[in-house]
């Protein structure tokens, strides 16, 4: 008789039937005196039986005021829940012991629940479900009648102070039997089931073979004795398994017919099933009963087995397993209608499959706890089972009906109802009505698209509500935003199965919706909320130390999660950010592990690196602070440091880490000289780098000599044998080793570049991407100037030639032909020497300090280039000015005439005898004096001021960019070295291996240590901060000394005063006295606040 919830509320319905009739006969008169009697009063505490709570519509709006007079008395929804967790939890020391978690968590979720009671007091079905989840919440907390009593006592009195003649007698009374209803069911629940969901978690973890009493998250715990603690998980499907479940349930398509009826295939379906002939879980113990049973047909069955984990898991969360049977409702119905799903087949195959894994611990206990578990999932299911279908059809074609036109009318009317019923929701859509157009069409179509793809639907769902944690979102607006949905959406169609289906749709999005901020409202994510880090540290300081970077890392809604330190970073709360960053990388210790969130931070975001440079590259210095250790003592006169560069060297998959090319291609100069940076890049240049870099430049410099021999070292027209056989090898060498693969790679490069779509704008052009480096720009423009020499090289031009002449010989270039291509070929000759020089510069990073001179030029070279633009814009202005006087002088003649004689002049090259004819014309000297005096007085002093400015710009950051420059040379080397050599490399570094941090003291791994002079960096405070007592990970680290108590001094003064106010004035009594006293203490603590502050204002700026 207590198989299922159906039974057990008929026999309760029975026994209490006469306890029904009276509370109905008597609803009269408790609207008349405010008292309630029946099966739930304000007297007694009803643990006998769990039904709904139904109270006068006076009674539930008065418990609703009064909750919201309570929150604006204590001035916020955070004063309020400590109010009143402190109000029952100083009622009796008795159990206080029951609560274990921190007090800030407990408080939190104190108000979410007592919030979510209260909202749920005008709809008793759903309050009954609330209080359902709450009571299986505390199935291990000892709950008694007493206890109850107190609970409600406490609560209603703190009630009655605050609020005074507010908390009228019908007030009273609601909240006594809203309390003691509450007490009731817990007790109800606890007493009825523990024993039930035991006998559910322990088979359910015995036959997925689940460790029992898992352990403990402390994947952040480090060091010598401690080693790292792992959250168990529960098994996953292997491959193997997921093959047998898609061949068992008829997923796997062959890939013909004829395959499929071929011997192979009955021989590969066997094959399937053999692999899962030795289940080791759940999952493929169902596998195998189902082909063995003759289910293998069934697909809808696959559906069910993917969430029979979650169901299992929310058995005591009657809301939660309701939504899980939603979405369970909505796949199935992609399998076919509902005569071709027979639920009950499910049950058969499930009691099969967990007697064949809990054979020893299998009783009739067990089977009555599956049997009700399923037979509850089954009758929620078959709820909405054969309807999605017409749903979906009917929803799809009213909303393609509608034309933009009907689609803004419906907009308006929306936001029109949700404001007029709750005028809260205005203080959260403060966006443009055309982003609140969009945002409605968005949640119209999540309508549809659930019923299309609910699992998909279901993830994205999961993380818009992460979204809405952070955007602080309450949840009190869900109700009246989908009820305006529901009201204006529906009054466009006659459609009865469109109305349903979207408001079935729409409901089971917000339920998701709610759950997931529920869930994800943690005390991190509101104090990132306010931007304070100063609730950032009170937040963390309740996590246990095992769990504390978990806290900042990650808040899980189901499958999604979200990182509160990545969305105070994308939200561009630094504040919070900043201090999120100081606790991940501040070490703690005890006498077992060394704490430290180093590891969990790079696990959990591997790309924290380029995330902060792209939105807060301010936070980047303090994250590679916190990777540097230094000791406090010194070793004959050295300091011990230690460089956690594990993961700026490697990644997890063991290859070159890409924070440390984030960081090079920011190009920020003073980041590349941050000590750890430096370090770093220092120790991958010189033992490892190098060498491939080096092997590529001797390749170069061979290249330059080869051609430098070939084309300047011997004299152009005659030449011994030797030499011109020398030559004409060096040239070949040149054509054949230096152009032919310059050709090939720039061809390849440039198509592949091409192909994908690589382009980018040089002078408007498309050229191909990888132009954009410099070196590549110029290698090309060296490859055309080769190929030019090829087709004018005098060796080719004279090699047919066989008449006689000064020179002749084998590969001589003094033949006729030779000499007349003679002056082109040295034109790119002169042209390919300078780009084959250019292409040595990179040779400057071997010395830093050759580097930034080279930077420097560079830099500079800017200036020089508008000095040469300016000059050549007044030596042509002057030029045609000389040439209108029309002086018969050949070097004043013409233009071209006159501005060589001008560059002479300017350059201290022109002749000073020629001077007489300038003398003679006064106008032509006069013009000659202005142009000195603008181009050799004016510009040359106007460049050397430029260049002196700018030197002094780049002076300040030139080790930077030298640095910059050498990184950039190490990550383009880094893809060319081979496996073997980077793994040896990576090997020699043992950042595997502890690091000490004393003589003894065996700190964490990934570290490189070095000594450096004592008076480098003086240390004065221990960087490590260590505690005693305890060393379970579960529990809190001690309170700290807080460092930031000179932020907070002020603060703490006006907390010390309120406190003598309220001792001062008198005490408040129940009833009326309490409002009066409230509101002159309120009123007296904020004058006094005014005058304080003012006061304290005036103290700090003497």
């Amino acid at each position: 008789e207590d198989e299922t919830w159906e039974e057990d509320e008929e026999v309760e319905e029975e026994e209490d039937e006469g306890l029904e009739e009276e509370e109905v006969g008597e609803q009269d008169n408790t609207h008349e005196t405010g008292l309630i009697e029946g099966i739930y009063n304000a007297i007694e505490v009803n643990d006998s039986v769990f039904e709904e709570l139904h109270l006068p519509e006076r009674v539930a709006q008065d418990i609703s005021s009064v909750w919201e007079a309570f929150i604006r008395t204590c001035g916020s929804r955070d004063a309020a829940a400590e109010a009143l967790f402190a109000a029952f939890f100083d009622a009796s020391p008795s159990w206080q012991s029951l609560f274990k978690l921190p007090r800030a968590v407990m408080t939190m979720r104190f108000m979410t629940g007592l919030q979510a009671v209260v909202n749920n007091v005008p709809d008793p079905t759903s309050l009954k479900a609330v209080v359902e989840t709450l009571g299986f919440q505390h199935l291990d907390n000892e709950i008694t009648t007493p206890r109850v009593l107190i609970f409600t006592e406490s609560i209603t009195e703190l009630l009655s102070v605050e609020l005074g003649e507010a908390m009228t007698s019908f007030a009273r009374e609601g909240w006594r039997t809203l309390l003691n209803y509450v007490g009731g069911a817990m007790i109800f629940i606890r007493v009825k089931y523990t024993e039930r969901l035991r006998i559910l978690a322990s088979s359910w973890a015995t036959a997925n073979s689940k460790r029992q009493g898992g352990a403990v998250d402390d994947g952040e715990s480090n060091g010598s004795s401690g080693g790292s603690r792992e959250k168990t998980k529960a098994p996953k499907d292997e491959p193997e398994t997921k093959a047998a479940k898609k061949i068992v349930f008829g997923k796997k398509k062959n890939k013909d017919a004829q395959e499929a009826d071929s011997p192979d295939s009955a021989e590969k379906e066997s094959s399937g099933l053999r692999t899962a002939a030795v289940p080791q879980t759940f999952s493929e113990m169902f596998t195998f009963n189902a082909a063995v049973m003759g289910f293998g047909e069934r697909a809808w069955m696959n559906e069910v087995l993917n969430s029979f984990d979650a169901i299992v898991s929310y058995v005591s969360s009657a809301g939660r397993l309701q939504e899980e049977c939603d979405v369970i409702s909505l796949r199935i119905a992609k399998h076919g209608g509902t005569r071709t799903i027979i639920l009950s087949e499910f049950k058969a195959v499930m009691l099969a499959s967990l007697r064949s894994l809990v054979p020893k611990d299998w009783t009739s206990q067990h089977e009555i706890a599956w049997s009700w578990l399923w037979e509850n999932v089954e009758r929620m299911i078959k709820l909405n089972m054969g309807k999605p279908q017409n749903q979906e059809r009917a929803l799809s074609r009213f909303l393609d009906a509608l034309d933009d036109d009907a689609k803004a009318q419906m907009h308006s009317e929306i936001y029109a109802k949700l404001f007029a019923m709750c005028p809260a929701s205005e203080d959260y859509f403060k966006q443009s009505t055309t982003r609140l157009h969009f945002i409605t069409d968005a949640i119209v179509g999540m309508t549809l698209e659930t019923f299309r793809d609910p699992e998909k639907m279901v993830q994205g769902i999961s993380a818009v509500g992460l979204r809405h944690v952070g955007y602080g979102i309450p949840t009190e607006i869900c109700g009246p935003f989908v009820t305006s949905y529901c009201q204006a959406v529906c009054s466009y169609t006659e459609d009865e199965t469109a109305r349903e289906g979207f408001r079935w749709s729409l409901g089971l999005v917000s339920r998701i919706l709610v759950r997931v901020i529920i869930e994800g409202s943690t005390i991190v994510m509101k104090a990132i909320s306010q931007n304070s880090a100063k609730q950032i540290r009170k937040a963390v300081a309740c996590a246990p130390r095992g769990k504390r970077s978990g806290w900042m890392l990650n808040v899980q809604a189901g499958k999604q999660s979200i990182s509160p330190l990545m969305w105070a970073v994308e939200t561009s709360a630094l504040e919070a950010a900043k201090a999120m960053i100081i606790d991940l990388l501040t070490i703690r210790a005890d006498r077992d592990c060394y704490y430290f969130g180093m590891d969990l931070l790079f696990e959990r975001h591997p790309d924290i690196v380029k995330r902060l440079v792209q939105i807060a590259p301010s936070l980047l210095p303090l994250v590679f602070d916190g990777l540097i250790w230094r000791s406090r003592t010194t070793e004959n006169g050295m300091r011990r440091v230690n460089y956690y560069i594990k993961h700026l060297v490697v990644d997890c998959q063991g290859n070159f880490s890409k924070a440390t090319e984030w960081t090079i291609l920011s190009g920020d100069p003073k980041i590349v000289c941050h000590p750890l940076i430096a370090m770093t890049m220092d120790i991958i240049w010189s033992r490892i780098a190098f060498r491939t870099f080096l092997h590529n430049k001797v390749w170069l410099l061979f290249e330059v000599i080869v051609f430098v021999v070939g084309v300047s070292a011997f004299e152009a027209e005659f030449n011994t044998g030797n030499e011109r056989i020398i030559i004409a090898s060096c040239r070949l060498f040149t054509y054949v080793f230096s152009m032919c693969p310059r050709i090939y790679m720039h061809v390849a490069l440039a198509l592949r570049n091409c192909r994908n779509r690589e382009t980018i704008s040089i002078a408007l052009l498309p050229v191909p991407r990888y132009l954009k480096k410099w070196q590549e720009l110029v290698g090309l423009m060296l490859t055309i100037a080769l190929v030019l020499m090829l087709m004018f090289e005098p060796i080719l031009a004279c090699i047919g030639d066989k008449t006689e002449f000064e020179g002749s010989g084998l590969f001589t270039q003094a033949c006729p032909g030779g000499v007349d291509v003679r002056t082109a070929y040295a034109v790119f000759t002169l042209i390919a020497t300078f780009l084959f020089f250019s292409l040595t510069v990179d040779l400057a990073v071997f010395s830093t300090r050759v580097s930034a001179f080279v930077l420097i030029c560079f830099r500079v070279v800017h200036e020089a280039l508008m000095y040469v633009l300016a000059m050549a814009f007044i030596v042509l202005t002057f030029s045609c000015a000389i040439a209108s006087l029309r002086i018969e002088y050949p070097a004043f003649d013409t233009i071209p005439e006159i501005a060589r004689s001008l560059m002479s002049i300017s350059l201290m090259m022109y002749d000073t005898s020629r001077f007489d004819i300038v003398r003679e014309e006064l106008l032509l000297t006069i013009t000659v004096v202005l142009y000195v005096l603008l181009t050799v007085v004016f510009l040359v002093n106007l460049l050397i001021a430029q260049l002196n400015c700018a030197y002094s710009i780049v002076f300040q950051d030139m080790v930077g960019f030298a640095r910059l420059s050498r990184g950039r040379i190490v990550v383009e080397a880094m893809p060319t070295i081979p496996r073997h050599r980077w793994e040896a490399f990576v090997a020699s570094l043992k950042l595997d291996q502890p690091c000490q941090f004393g003589v003894g003291d065996m700190g964490m791994p990934g570290a490189i240590q070095v000594f450096e002079p004592a008076a480098q960096n003086i240390v004065t405070v221990d960087m490590i901060r260590r505690f005693g007592g305890t060393t379970s990970p579960l529990a809190q680290w001690p309170e700290e000394e807080d460092r930031h108590a000179e932020n907070d001094r002020f603060s703490h003064m006006e907390r010390l005063l309120e406190k003598a106010i309220r001792r001062m004035a008198p005490k408040g009594k129940k009833g009326k006295g309490g409002s009066g006293a409230s509101s002159q203490i309120g009123s007296s603590s904020f004058e006094l606040n005014e005058t304080t502050e003012d006061s304290m204002s005036e103290a700090h700026s003497d």
